[in-house]
């Protein structure tokens, strides 16, 4: 994949956090077993997530060694999807998606695939609806959310939780009805209500930008500084510029930016070693 040939020759002269992820095999047939639930405990307790919500999800991510890039915008079919090739766990983001809450969720979704699902078939409704458990139990935990979450449709109370949380409305909804504090009835009715003022596409309240990967463009950046340049780095990396600025890049980018970058030095030193890459603070 390109985003392992990316990393690879990156790697080759930065360090990157060691891959940290656990495994918890799930039975992709058992569509009542908790261990969706328990996977996303315990990876809260692998990576020391403190009580209450969830910080910089990618940043978090990417501190415990999984790549986060975007997907060409032309090739970009689905919301998000993850692999582990042996490189490392990687997760690919759609570069159309501008929603930060929905955003979050994808991340958590396959993030639950990294932890449950390496050796399983993609895409089927068991395996698809044991990451989304995961991901609710992570950025919303049962036992922090059970007792604050509202019976009814309570949207002051919803909208301050969409904010603390970083989720969507809908998913709060989604939560509350699977926890069994809001009936199905008020759940469908709440629905309902969403479709009807146009919310399901897009919610009310200020949109937050989306959560944006750093362990590759802080990687560029550092070898930049020491006149290494990103056609001397993509001809490493065996991929044409235009790929190598996508799978690098804070933000998507368009086409149109993919004009060369400047030539290489002839000779780049970069000492005996690899340059550190330290964690970024949340």
């Amino acid at each position: 994949m390109i985003a392992g040939d990316v990393g690879a020759a990156l790697e080759r002269h930065v360090e990157f956090p060691d891959s940290n992820i656990p495994r918890l095999s799930v039975d992709v047939d058992d569509e009542t077993s908790t261990m969706p639930e328990e996977a996303a405990r315990l990876l809260r307790k692998h990576w020391d997530i403190k009580t209450g919500p969830v910080g910089h999800l990618v940043r978090l991510a990417e501190n415990n060694g999984v790549v986060v890039v975007f997907s060409p915008a032309q090739t970009a079919a689905v919301d998000a999807y993850s692999f582990d090739d042996g490189y490392r766990p990687t997760i690919v983001l759609n570069p159309a998606k501008e929603d930060y809450y929905r955003q979050r969720f994808d991340v958590a979704h396959e993030i639950g695939h990294l932890v449950m699902h390496v050796d399983a078939e993609p895409g089927s409704k068991v395996v698809e609806n044991q990451a989304h458990r995961f991901a609710a139990e992570l950025l919303l935990p049962e036992d922090e959310l059970r007792d604050i979450l509202p019976s009814k449709a309570d949207w002051r109370i919803l909208a301050t939780l969409k904010e603390a949380y970083g989720v969507s409305l809908q998913a709060l909804l989604y939560r509350s009805r699977s926890l069994g504090v809001m009936s199905d009835v008020t759940y469908r009715n709440a629905i309902a209500y969403l479709s009807s003022k146009g919310w399901r596409r897009r919610e009310p309240g200020e949109m937050p930008a989306v959560e944006q990967p750093s362990l590759y463009p802080r990687a560029v950046e550092i070898l930049s500084s020491v006149g290494m340049d990103e056609m001397a780095l993509s001809k490493e990396a065996r991929v044409t510029p235009g790929l190598f600025r996508t799978v690098t890049a804070r933000v998507p980018v368009s086409e149109e930016l993919f004009s060369e970058p400047q030539a290489a030095p002839s000779k780049v030193h970069l000492g005996e070693g690899v340059i550190p890459l330290f964690r970024e603070r949340e």
